[in-house]
C-alpha cells in the first residue's frame, strides 16, 4: 500500500463541498496511493478541513495549529476537545520554525508543549514541523517527555535525524528529496532506518521532480516513494510495505 502520510487535501480545493476532493483521490488511486493523513495547520480552518475529509473513509485526520498560524489563534482547550474525537488520529501539525518568525519564539514552544501533552494524554502522536529549531525542538520534545511523533518534511541534519531517532521520533520525507540541491539529504535518507521511514507529499508544496513548479498532489507521493527506494537501494514494493508499516504503527487509529 502506498500511503501518503502529510497531505493538506483542503488547501488542494476551492470549495466546500466534500465530492470536490474525489478528483484528486481518484488520480492518487490510480497510482496506487490507498490512504492519507489530511494534516490540519490552523484552528480557523480545522472546520472546512475536518467537513471536506469526513466522507471518504481512506483520508484520516489530525488536529493541531501550525507554529507560523498561532499569531491567528490558539486556544489549547479547543484543541483538547476537537483531539480526543476518534476521527483525528494524530496532534499537529505543530513544532517550532525560527526561520520565518523569531518575533513569538516563547508563544511557538509553549503551543508545541500542549500538543505534546495532549497528545501524551491521548496516547496519540504528534506531527512535528521544524525550521532553523533544531536544538529547541528536540528540547521542547524531551522537556515534555514526548512518546510517539514524526518529523515530517524532513530538511535537517543526519546529527538531527540521529538524536531524533534515539528520542523514538520517526522521519519523513517529503519530495525534496528529489531536487538537485538536496544531496545532504540524500545522505540523511541512506542512514535512517527503513523501519522509521514514512513518504509524503507536503501537497499542494514542494512537488518533486519531474513535477517542479506545478501544484504537488497525492498522486506525486509515487515519485517520493521510487526515489526513496532507489536510495535505499531496495525494491520498490518492499519500501511500500515497510513504509505502510511503519504508517499504522505510528498512528493505529488511521487503521
Amino acid at each position: 500500500m502506498l500511503i501518503d502520510s502529510h497531505c493538506h487535501l483542503d488547501r488542494l480545493v476551492e470549495g466546500d463541498q466534500p465530492g470536490d476532493l474525489q478528483p484528486i483521490l481518484d488520480a492518487a488511486r490510480a497510482r496506487g496511493v490507498e490512504k492519507f493523513l489530511c494534516v490540519s495547520v490552523s484552528q480557523k480552518g480545522y472546520p472546512r478541513m475536518k467537513a471536506l475529509a469526513a466522507p471518504h473513509p481512506e483520508v484520516v485526520i489530525s488536529c493541531g495549529v501550525h507554529p507560523l498560524d498561532i499569531k491567528d489563534g490558539f486556544d489549547p482547550a479547543w484543541l483538547a476537545q476537537e483531539a480526543a474525537a476518534t476521527e483525528v488520529v494524530a496532534l499537529g501539525e505543530t513544532g517550532l520554525d525560527y526561520y520565518y518568525s523569531q518575533d513569538n519564539v516563547e508563544a511557538q514552544q509553549a503551543a508545541f508543549a500542549s500538543h505534546i501533552e495532549l497528545a501524551n494524554q491521548l496516547s496519540k502522536p504528534v506531527i512535528i514541523h521544524t525550521r532553523d529549531a533544531r536544538e529547541d525542538t528536540l528540547g521542547v520534545w524531551r522537556e515534555c517527555q514526548g512518546q510517539n511523533g514524526v518529523l515530517h518534511c524532513f530538511t535537517e541534519t543526519w546529527e538531527m535525524a540521529r538524536d531524533a531517532l534515539d528520542l523514538g521520533l520517526h522521519i519523513s520525507i517529503s519530495g525534496i528529496v528529489t531536487f538537485r540541491n538536496a544531496e545532504a539529504l540524500r545522505d540523511v535518507v541512506r542512514k535512517v532506518p527503513m523501519e522509521r521511514l514514512l513518504v509524503e507529499t507536503d501537497s499542494p508544496y514542494l512537488a518533486p521532480v519531474p513535477y517542479r513548479g506545478k501544484t504537488n498532489q497525492p498522486a506525486y507521493v509515487h515519485e517520493v516513494a521510487q526515489f526513496v527506494a532507489d536510495l535505499k537501494q531496495v525494491r520498490y514494493e518492499a519500501l511500500l510495505e515497510q513504509t505502510s508499516e511503519n504508517f499504522y504503527r505510528l498512528f493505529p487509529g488511521a487503521r
